[in-house]
C-alpha cells in the first residue's frame, strides 16, 4: 500500500516534534487513522483512534456534550472541536483529530451532502473548518480525510516555524446566522 500523501507529509512533522497523534473519526470512519498508519514509522507517533459513527458514542466514550448534540446534530463545529479535545483526553496524545460530516446519499442533521468539519487540537489550541464538498460517498469521505491532514499540516508548519498568529489556541471556523444565535450550546 502506497502512503497517503497528507499522512506521508505530517507524519514525518510529528515526529520531529516529538508530538504524538489520535483521532476521532464519524463519517470517515477509520479512514484518518488508516491514512497516518500507513506511511512507515508511524508507529512513533501514532497512539489510536475512536470511530464514533453514532451520537451516543461520542457523547459516552469522547465526552461531546449530549446537549449540543440534541439541539445541533453531529454536523457542526462545536462537535468536530470537542471530538478533537476528546481524543487527545481519551487516547492521550498530544494532537487530536476529528472528522464529522454528510457523506451521503442523504442529507442529514438538516446539512447538506458534503457538509464536513474537520479539527485539530494541540499545542496550538483547537482549529477547525467547515468544508463544502462534492461527490459522491467515497469521494467526500476521502476528501475529508484530505482536509483533515491538511489542516493538521498547516497547524505543524506553523508550530515548527514559531508562527503562532491569529486564531492559534480558540476555535476557528465560519459562523453561520445559527452558530451566533445558538453561541450558548
Amino acid at each position: 500500500m502506497t502512503p497517503h500523501p497528507g499522512a506521508a507529509a505530517v507524519v514525518p512533522v510529528l515526529v520531529d516534534l516529538g508530538l504524538t497523534v489520535g483521532t476521532a473519526e464519524s463519517l470517515t470512519g477509520g479512514l484518518v487513522a488508516a491514512a497516518l498508519t500507513s506511511v512507515p514509522g508511524a508507529s512513533a507517533v501514532v497512539r489510536g483512534g475512536v470511530v464514533a459513527y453514532a451520537s451516543d458514542v461520542k457523547a459516552s466514550v469522547l465526552g461531546v456534550d449530549r446537549a449540543v448534540l440534541a439541539a445541533r446534530g453531529a454536523v457542526c463545529a462545536p462537535v468536530a472541536e470537542q471530538l478533537a479535545r476528546g481524543a487527545r483526553a481519551v487516547l492521550g496524545c498530544d494532537v487530536g483529530l476529528s472528522t464529522t460530516g454528510v457523506a451521503g446519499p442523504d442529507p442529514a442533521d438538516g446539512r447538506a451532502v458534503g457538509t464536513v468539519f474537520v479539527a485539530a487540537a494541540g499545542p496550538w489550541g483547537i482549529l477547525v473548518e467547515e468544508h463544502a464538498l462534492t461527490g459522491d460517498r467515497e469521494q467526500v469521505r476521502a476528501a475529508s480525510v484530505a482536509a483533515v491532514l491538511e489542516l493538521l499540516g498547516r497547524a505543524l508548519h506553523n508550530l515548527r516555524d514559531g508562527v503562532g498568529g491569529e486564531g492559534y489556541g480558540k476555535t476557528q471556523h465560519e459562523s453561520t446566522a445559527d452558530d451566533r444565535r445558538e453561541e450558548g450550546l
